[in-house]
């Protein structure tokens, strides 16, 4: 049987050989560890600490501000530093909280494994889930206790679980699903108990043939679960191509996908949401991916949230060469990091230092109009035209041209011969157009 897939896409080099096969190490931190307020899609958190408090691990330190927010909590035990401005990995200055790691780890005397599992609602799951500032882990960081709570209109049929993982370099999702394969089925299993007619799929590339077989044997003997085999193909892992490679719908335009009867969680989401219902822990740690052709030792990292960025690479023995560039996420949807003295929020999937050949030229050559960009989108749009439209700064026919759909994965800016900065463009038009709505 062939593997599923969707239209369009890309191959570029996947480059996971460096950290797929070497196990999860576990780093504690060692100097402060920082928390911004801003881990998730929606309104930024209220610190509710101060400085000179005494806090544990698991205690919330920052309250969630409406229904799209989420708390965040310390994942040490220690003294409050500070409650000032700091730089997120996103480049922003945002407020947060400064703890001084004591590296004793008490933790909150109110965090206990529950035993009440079967007897809980499906409300009471949702809020244990909010309280537990689960957030989704792929990139977005939406707010998951929002997704768990589709309007009473949307039939939900399916829940997917991405673990696809086709960004290049990064390889945390694959290792928890061969570590912590109990968790993830746990975990898949307890949502799909809230939707109780739905069917449940793990979607992994057919790149990750371990995975594969252990989450095959994990589920054999349940009904409504089975491991959907997806071709790999970038951009796999972005939520509307996978929905469509699994289940054939199309999100439709400025759709969720609640409106086509998915819910989709990644692989760390879905182990975050066991940790909270079953073991009462809140979202204090994420797997990072350290790697890159400038890294010594790339590999990957079970991480306190909050560690900086520079101790992670420093574990990984650092670098061999001056990198050309660090980017924090994927090389096809992450950002350029400018500092590493930033923190690992919930965001965070990897740290890539890269060679000056594994990045290429950023030099931007004239449009020969190949027609490449408009033949690899998964979305079916046209990036030569939204770029011409972003740069010229005409939202209104950004807009006609449905550039609000860009998913943003990057394919367009990968297979241009010109290497135009399409995504830069894109990407920045919709943060404008967004913005002005808000303002209006």
């Amino acid at each position: 049987m062939s593997a599923l897939t969707f239209k369009r896409g890309i191959h570029p080099n996947e480059s996971k050989h460096l950290t797929e096969h070497k196990s999860i190490n576990t780093l504690l931190p060692t100097g402060d560890v920082v928390f911004p307020m801003v881990q998730h899609i929606g309104a930024p958190c209220k610190p509710i600490v101060a400085k000179g408090d005494y806090v544990f691990v698991g205690q919330k330190i920052g309250e969630a501000q409406g229904f799209i927010s989420s708390p965040i909590h310390s994942s040490v035990s220690g003294i409050v530093k500070n409650v000032t401005e700091v730089l997120h990995p996103n480049g922003f200055k945002i407020a947060a909280i400064i703890i001084e790691n004591d590296e004793k780890y008490a933790m909150l005397e109110s965090i206990v494994p529950r035993t009440n599992i079967d007897s809980l609602s499906k409300q009471e799951i949702i809020e244990i889930i909010k309280e537990a500032g689960v957030v989704g882990m792929g990139g977005a960081g939406f707010p998951t206790h929002v997704k768990l709570a589709p309007p009473p209109d949307k039939k939900i049929d399916f829940i997917i679980i991405n673990g696809a993982e086709c960004e290049p370099f990064l390889t945390s999702d694959h290792r928890i699903m061969l570590e912590e394969t109990d968790k993830v089925v746990l975990g898949l299993k307890l949502v799909l108990s809230m939707f109780p007619d739905a069917k449940g799929y793990i979607g992994i590339e057919d790149n990750k043939p371990d995975a594969i077989k252990v989450l095959q044997e994990a589920t054999k003997s349940i009904n409504n679960i089975d491991v959907a085999v997806v071709k790999s193909k970038y951009p796999q892992g972005a939520e509307k191509q996978l929905i469509y490679s699994i289940t054939k719908r199309t999100v439709p335009s400025g759709g969720l996908p609640a409106d086509v009867g998915c819910i989709v969680n990644n692989i760390d989401t879905i182990v975050a949401i066991q940790k909270a219902v079953y073991e009462g822990l809140p979202l204090i740690r994420r797997i990072v991916t350290v790697s890159g052709g400038a890294i010594k030792e790339p590999q990957n990292f079970q991480v306190k949230l909050g560690v900086s960025y520079r101790e992670l690479i420093d574990a990984a023995g650092g670098f061999t060469e001056a990198p050309a560039k660090v980017i924090s996420g994927g090389p096809m949807m992450g950002f350029a990091l400018y500092s590493l003295d930033v923190p690992v929020v919930k965001g965070t999937s990897s740290i890539l230092c890269l060679t000056k050949d594994e990045i290429g030229t950023d030099e931007e050559l004239n449009c020969i109009r190949c027609g490449k960009c408009v033949s690899h989108c998964p979305m079916n749009l046209m990036p030569v035209e939204l770029n011409k439209y972003a740069l010229a700064n005409e939202a209104d026919k950004f807009s006609d041209y449905r550039g609000m759909d860009c998913i943003e994965c990057g394919a367009c800016s990968y297979v241009c011969p010109s290497k135009r900065h399409l995504l830069q463009s894109i990407r920045t038009a919709k943060k404008t157009i967004i913005a002005n709505r808000k303002k209006s």
